[in-house]
Formats: C-alpha cells, structure tokens, sequence
C-alpha cells in the first residue's frame, strides 16, 4: 500500500514540476488582465489590492467583457440553451421528441437547482477560459443535498497529462481541507493522525490530493476489480494513507481547452496571447501620459535661491514669499519650464488605437453581428450571415464542443444513472441504443438557423415563379418535409406538430371532404338540371 500511494505522489508531483514555467505565465497574465487569479506564483493576502501595480483597468474590462459574454450568449439563462436529441434524428418520431423535450427540462432544473452552484462554477470557469485558455470544472453528485454539484478549481492546484489520442488522461487535484471536514467527509476512512491533529488544533488543515485516472492504468488492490473506465483515488498525501478508491463510469472533472499546441497538455487563450503585448504598453503610455498631463498642468519650476522666503507654494492658493529687493530685472523669482505640449494629443491617439486592438484581441469586434445599415436583399442577408459565421467560429466553437459538450454529456450520464429520467423501458423505442448529443443555442447556430429559414423562403419564392411558367413545378420540392425542417429550425416545439401519420390522415381526410364536397357540388347541378328541365316542360305543355 505504502508503495503504491508513493507511487501515486510521485507522479503527480512530477506533473506540477514541469509546468513550472507555464506558472510564471499565467501569473503574468493574472497580472494584466485577471489581477483577482494573480495568486499562481505569489500569495495573496485578505484585504490586499488587487491591481496596485496598474494605470489603466482598460486590460481587466476587455477580460472581463469576453468572460461574461460567454455565459450571455452561450448559456442565457431567460430561454433554454441546449436541447437534448440523438445522433440519428431522421429515426425519431413525434414521441421520441417529445421525450427529448422533457428530458431537456428535467437536466435544466437539475443543472440549476440553487444547492447544485452550477452559475457560480461557470462564471468562474468562463473568466479562466478567457485569461488562460482552459478552466477546470468539476461535477458530482451530492447525496448530503440529493442534488448535483458543480465547482470550478483553481489552475493553480491541477495538473494533467494526455492519453495516446490527445484526450486528458490522469488528473491531479490538490487539495487543503480542514482535518474535521476530512473527517466528515471520509468518516472511519482517515488516518489516526488526523483525529490528533485536529485535537491539538481545530482549524489544521491536511494535504491531500484527488487523482483521477483510467482504470486499465491503476493497480487495483488485491482482490479487488475494476469494472469502470476510470478511477478516483482520494489520498491524504500528509500520511501516505488513502482515504477513498471508488471506480467511475466517465472523469468527474471537465477541463475544456481553447487554442491546444502540439507538444503540449495545456491550452492557451488566443485573445490573451494576442493582447499581452499591448496591454503591457497600453500600461506605459497611460503612465507616461499622465505623467505628461501632470507636468502640463503643475509645471516644474525655476526658482531664485537668493530671492525667495521659504518653500515654493505651487499649490492650488499657495502664497511663495519673495525678497522685496530683488531686481526683476534681472529675471522673474518664480517661473516655470517651458514645455512642448503637441506630443500629448498624438499620445492619446496612439492610446486610443491600442485599446481597440485590444477589444480585437479579445474578440469584442466578433461577439455580435454588426446591425444593418440600410434594407438588404435575402441574398445580402444570407451572404451576410456567412461571413459572421466564419469570423465567429473559432471563437464558439470550442466552448460549444468541449465546455458546455462535455458538461452536458457528464450531466446527463449522471442524472441516468441515478433515475432522473424514470425507467429504461418508458424511453420510446425510437430513441433506444441511441448516442445522446447536445445542439446549443448561441448567436452561431441562432445564425445557422436563420440561413436555413431564409433559404426556405427564397425557395418558396423561386417556386412561385417557377409555378407561373409550368405548373408542375410545385412537385419539385416535398414541401411538408422542408417545412418540418424549418419548424425545428426556429425552434417549434414537438408538441406543436403532429406525426407524419396524422398529418397522412388529415390529408386523406381533407381529399375524402373535398370528394365529397364534389360529389354533393355535381348532384346539386344535376337537381338544378332537372327542376329547370321540368319548369321547361311545364311551360311548354301550358303553352
């Protein structure tokens, strides 16, 4: 046992000692743009200021805009953001969808139920993702609350490495509780020494570590088999004694990666590797700046020795006293330094252009598309969309596969498993055996959308003019299956639309009537016919 915790250490202390210099880094990236996570090389102090060493919070705004724009636009709270459905959805029926639906609703409430702190966890992941290109969020279910729990950790205190095919592999957590909340947490589990430690001090904290691995990579205690993917090992690493080994069926933590390099298990953040130079020197030339502002409004100043009494007052109401025998001719006592101010105007200019390549940098300029400036065609509009579908890609994109993705996925694996869904067999049969995936709602597949609907109507339109020149044109298009498509576009829910076996019906039906209506139009007229026959005869015999 002694041996394998060992073991267990050893490695994760290898996989902190070689981000070494990855720390220094983010430390200076805390630094320009995320002064509250400046704590990756240094120690914060309750109370100390954040951002002491800076001259202009331009930096720190631009950060914080990209870090809330992601929960704004990608996860809005005022209407659902993701929607459960099945990797084939051409084998889904009315049913299938409405299951989905609900299921959609379930996850939701479950996400953000209050004890479960998954808008706390997020908001501190997204400004992560920001500054340094990766966060690391951790989900689980809480027994204590019957609930979930979300956390997002300190990057500071996790390090990892890749599996063969790029994918993280074995994660180290470290971690710090108290000795009676290791003890609450891990009841009859802890080693002795921690019962004494927390005798002689109340608040003693204890180094542990969580380590999360693949279980074909773990050596399972004597017998003892894993039957899971992975494993979770909880290990006080004070006493070499391990506290929990329990298998698991997908990694508790989601750690989605922005900008990846070859080479390396760590991501960066392209908009904060794009706008570090410039926030360093958008930091000088507000220093210089205001240095040369100060000095245009408080000049220095030339002074007489010999003729003044006291200290120079240069301050607002000051009084300097002067030697009344003093020739002025022989120079003012008191004067200032002349001074070139035309450099400050171009200074700002320069200031200015360096904030706006830093909104550039962070993506300011992509996070919404940019209104119309007069009435556009379909066809400007469609072309329209293209380009910010293209310009905004790399940004949503990897937030939408492996940040909300992965989340979603985990969440739902978990919420199956623990019976949130009700029983396997009231699943409709056309959504068994099938792979869940997550389609998002954001201004990118809001865009995706939109050219999909817009080219339902420039279809409808070319088919109407089509029409005018042959009217069998109309049969062209299978109008009830590319309004169905346009309908989930938009968003209509299953529940609005009927089967494609009730819409047969109502088809038939409609037929049948108008048949009937026909039928009933042709012995009318032909009554008509009669009655007008017989008036005919009876005007002629009276005749």
């Amino acid at each position: 046992m002694g041996d394998r915790v060992s073991t267990l250490i050893e490695h994760g202390d290898q996989l902190f000692q070689k981000r070494g210099q990855l720390m220094s880094l983010w430390q200076e990236v805390a630094e320009n743009f995320y002064p509250e996570r400046a704590d990756f090389t240094a120690k914060r102090t309750l109370g100390e200021e954040f951002a002491a060493g800076l001259n202009s919070s331009y930096p720190i705004v631009v950060r914080r805009e990209l870090g809330n724009a992601f929960s704004a636009m990608l996860r809005p709270r005022s209407e659902p953001w993701f929607n459960i459905t099945i990797d084939r959805e051409e084998r889904l029926d009315r049913d299938g969808k409405a299951w989905l639906e609900w299921a959609t609703g379930v996850q939701r409430r479950a996400m953000y139920d209050r004890p479960a702190q998954f808008i706390r966890a997020t908001k501190e992941g997204d400004h992560d993702f920001a500054g340094f290109g990766q966060c690391v969020i951790s989900h689980e279910p809480d027994l204590r609350q019957n609930t979930l729990l979300y956390r997002c950790w300190h990057l500071r205190d996790v390090a990892w490495c890749e599996t063969y095919n790029g994918s993280i592999g074995t994660i180290h957590r470290r971690w710090k509780p108290y000795a009676r909340d290791l003890m609450s947490l891990f009841p009859g589990k802890t080693d002795p020494r921690v019962a004494q430690k927390l005798e002689q001090n109340p608040w003693a904290e204890v180094n542990c570590r969580h380590i999360v691995m693949p279980a074909d990579q773990y050596e399972a205690p004597v017998g003892k088999r894993w039957r899971t993917p992975w494993v979770s090992i909880f290990v006080d690493a004070d006493h070499h004694h391990v506290m929990e080994e329990v298998g698991l069926h997908e990694s508790p933590y989601t750690i989605p990666r922005w900008q990846t390099v070859s080479g390396s298990q760590y991501a960066y953040s392209p908009a904060a590797v794009a706008g570090l130079p410039d926030a360093r020197l958008l930091q000088a030339m507000t220093l210089t700046l205001l240095e040369a502002g100060e000095m245009a409004v408080r000049p220095p100043m030339i002074a007489t020795k010999e003729a003044i009494r006291g200290d120079v007052a240069i301050y607002a109401g000051g009084i300097t006293w002067a030697d009344a025998e003093y020739d002025e001719r022989l120079g003012e006592v008191l004067r200032p330094v002349t001074q070139d101010k035309t450099g400050i105007p171009f200074g700002l200019e320069m200031a200015a252009q360096t904030r706006e390549l830093l909104g550039a940098a962070f993506y300011l300029n992509k996070l919404t598309l940019p209104p119309a400036d007069r009435e556009m065609t379909a066809f400007e509009t469609s072309e329209r969309i293209k380009e910010y579908i293209r310009t905004a890609l790399p940004l949503f994109e990897p937030m939408e596969i492996e940040y909300n993705g992965a989340i979603c996925e985990a969440t739902f694996g978990l919420l199956m498993r623990g019976g949130a869904f009700g029983p396997p067999e009231d699943i409709p049969e056309s959504i068994r055996g099938a792979d869940v995936q997550f389609k998002f709602k954001s201004p990118l597949h809001d865009a995706v959308e939109r050219k999909d609907s817009q080219a339902f109507v420039q279809s409808a339109e070319l088919i109407a003019t089509a029409v005018e020149l042959d009217p069998t044109a109309a049969a062209v298009v299978d109008v009830r299956k590319a309004l169905r498509q346009a309908l989930s576009g938009v968003g209509a829910p299953a529940q609005w639309m009927r089967s494609e076996e009730e819409v047969e019906a109502f088809a038939e039906q409609q037929a049948e009537q108008a048949t009937l209506e026909q039928q009933a139009q042709a012995v009318a007229g032909a009554a008509q016919a009669a009655e007008q026959v017989g008036l005919a005869q009876q005007a002629n015999q009276a005749a």
